[in-house]
């Protein structure tokens, strides 16, 4: 048919670009197609502090408890059951420290006055990059940290509770009674809670199974079937996606936690700043965007319940699988 078409043209024609094609212009959007992240799941939910003043670190103060066991409690602390007239028996406290001291990461960028000013929504678009990035390497922080050069991860902590696989459980999967086991080593209430999980686990959570004898019930069936909501709770707590999450199978691939129990130390946001004069002879503008942040768990170790020997945690992880 465009043969037909372009056979019939006596004159100039878009169709081919030698007869006229390539004189037809082509508009240019100055919108930017971009993904969507969202990098704030977890640190909207952390227990945050900003420093103020001329210094760049903070003490906090703590309870030495790794222990409900009586005499452990509170580090020391105990009472005693007393006849009248009996004498009493002395304890006392044992305290801790935390020290914050903050950590820089940044951005830098150039671009040429010329593309600043063509260019519309150049600004505003670096902008939100820088704000996303940011975003996205403290919270990897908040969970994958080593505490050198940057914040302590929860994955990292020696309070991480690590809930062991079960026996004969195949390589790379999550069964029903690894989530049992996970919700039973939390310490306090589940409302206080979210699961963070990698995508890649979806499936497996689509799949969970409750052993009845030789058979078995799906554990969880979405209202409406395939068309229902997926997984937006398991325990009644939230489950939230995210990047930093680790890969099926690995540790970090799905976490109980409750994230009041991660301290954020910052000096009060990002500090933005911008100069002609760096590259002045190229006529290039220089922004420059710092963030000053550290971060770790509240709690320094796992803590022994009263009753049982599984030590429990604000944050629980599921061992590897492989």
């Amino acid at each position: 048919y465009q043969k037909q078409v372009r056979a019939a043209a006596t004159g100039s024609q878009e169709g081919v670009g030698s007869e006229g094609g390539f004189l037809v212009g082509t508009e240019m959007s100055n919108e930017i197609v971009k993904r969507a992240y969202d990098n704030n799941q977890v640190i909207s939910r952390c227990s945050k502090r900003t420093l103020t003043g001329s210094s760049n670190k903070m003490t906090v103060n703590g309870v030495d408890e790794t222990s409900r066991a009586t005499g452990s409690r509170h580090g020391g602390i105990r009472s005693y059951w007393l006849s009248e007239a009996g004498a009493l028996t002395g304890s006392r406290p044992k305290w801790r420290q935390m020290d914050f001291e903050l950590k820089k990461h940044a951005i830098l960028y150039y671009a040429t006055d010329e593309v600043l000013a063509d260019a519309d929504m150049l600004e505003q678009e670096v902008q939100e990059a820088v704000s996303d990035e940011l975003s996205f390497v403290l919270q990897d922080a908040i969970l994958n940290g080593d505490g050198a050069g940057k914040p302590l991860g929860i994955l990292q902590s020696p309070c991480l509770v690590s809930q062991a696989k079960e026996t004969g459980q195949a390589a790379a999967t999550i069964v029903y009674d690894n989530l049992l086991k996970m919700y039973t080593r939390k310490w306090g209430p589940i409302s206080r809670y979210v699961w963070l999980i990698n995508q890649e686990i979806i499936p497996q959570l689509g799949k969970l199974n409750l052993e009845i004898g030789t058979g078995g019930a799906p554990v969880y069936l979405p209202a409406g079937g395939a068309s229902g909501a997926m997984f937006q709770s398991l325990f009644t707590a939230p489950v939230v996606e995210i990047e930093q999450a680790a890969a099926l199978g690995t540790v970090g691939d799905i976490i109980l936690a409750d994230l009041s129990q991660y301290r954020v130390m910052d000096k009060g946001g990002v500090q933005a700043a911008m100069s002609i004069h760096v590259q002045f002879t190229t006529d290039e503008t220089v922004f420059r965007w710092i963030f000053r942040v550290d971060g770790m768990p509240l709690w320094s170790s796992a803590l022994t319940p009263y009753k049982g020997s599984a030590t429990r945690s604000p944050f629980v992880a599921l061992a590897t699988r492989s």
